[in-house]
């Protein structure tokens, strides 16, 4: 019924009204989402790298629904590429990494469009792929619900081809995720292994958060054992120090987490102080309502996360 409500109102224009010029709902804005444009999504990259920290930036945006929006899409993220480039924020750290990158959703640039839709979306991923090696930076593709994750891992492969550093993104709360974490463990390829957030049946998704935390260990220990370079996005204590202890077992003394902006910043800057790489995931873009919104429906129990990040900064 939550779950309801919560998209209720993320289609409501007078419900996003009252939300979008609420006096909190700045305060939200700010610690959850880089800005509304380019420029501000360039300031908060420059201030998290001036922190010791990495960064990838998320342009946010509505549904695609036709080849001009997504075009336009595309055309944004080459926009904040050069931005970057402009700023001196682009930077490799090795031949797989970077210090500022992009996340690019598939279903953005129009991958659920009918007809050429893939096609489409591996054109744009491609150009975007190309301008980001071309100024230092890297490219990872977003996961959404599990009926894209075979289209989304086939482009992936695509693009490999030529941009072999572009990353992929698994979920472990899906039932198959555990083999694609030891198809993708090989020398190159870089992963980022996160929960997920869709609210998948239990046909294909484990339900019960303990075993979604199991799930995850074993699969943090596939890409651990494996050549590729592991990615853990999460941001709870009991998956980071397994993911640190399982990472001195295999002889890795550092590995890279990722965080969402705003939540846990001390625990950010102690892992990069502990010598881990440690990239923050910043969304940007005036269409800041429907991602929060979206974030809360998907789980309606991370109400309660965004609630008490707000009343702690820890």
């Amino acid at each position: 019924m939550l779950r309801s409500a919560i998209l209720a109102a993320a289609r409501n224009p007078r419900i996003e009204s009252l939300v979008t010029h609420a006096p909190v709902s700045r305060s939200v804005v700010h610690r959850f989402v880089g800005g509304p444009d380019t420029a501000a999504a360039v300031a908060a990259a420059r201030a998290l790298v001036a922190d010791g920290l990495t960064v990838t930036l998320d342009h946010l945006g509505e549904d695609t629904t036709d080849r001009t929006q997504a075009d336009a899409v595309a055309a944004a993220y080459l926009d904040l590429l050069a931005a970057l480039e402009a700023a001196g924020l682009t930077e490799r750290l090795g031949l797989l990494t970077a210090r500022v990158e992009v996340s690019l959703k598939l279903s953005a640039i129009g991958q659920a469009l009918p007809g050429d839709g893939e096609k489409i979306a591996l054109e744009h991923a491609r150009t975007v792929c190309a301008e980001a090696r071309r100024v230092g930076a890297t490219v990872t593709l977003d996961m959404e619900d599990h009926t894209t994750t075979d289209s989304t891992l086939e482009i992936l492969r695509q693009l490999r081809v030529d941009y072999p550093e572009t990353a992929a993104v698994l979920q472990a709360y899906l039932h198959r995720t555990e083999s694609d974490c030891r198809d993708l463990a090989y020398a190159g390829s870089r992963v980022r292994l996160c929960k997920g957030a869709y609210r998948e049946p239990a046909s294909v998704a484990y339900q019960r958060r303990a075993e979604v935390d199991r799930s995850y260990v074993r699969c943090l220990n596939v890409l651990l054992q494996g050549d590729g370079y592991p990615m853990f996005a999460t941001h709870d204590p009991t998956l980071i120090a397994i993911a640190e202890d399982r990472a001195r077992f295999h002889g890795k003394t550092a590995v890279e987490f990722q965080m969402l902006y705003g939540i846990r910043p001390d625990e950010q800057r102690r892992l990069a102080r502990a010598g881990h790489t440690v990239r923050v995931y910043v969304p940007y873009g005036a269409q800041w309502y429907g991602y929060l919104m979206r974030r809360l429906a998907e789980r309606p129990a991370n109400v309660t996360f965004f609630a008490r990040a707000l009343i702690t900064k820890g």
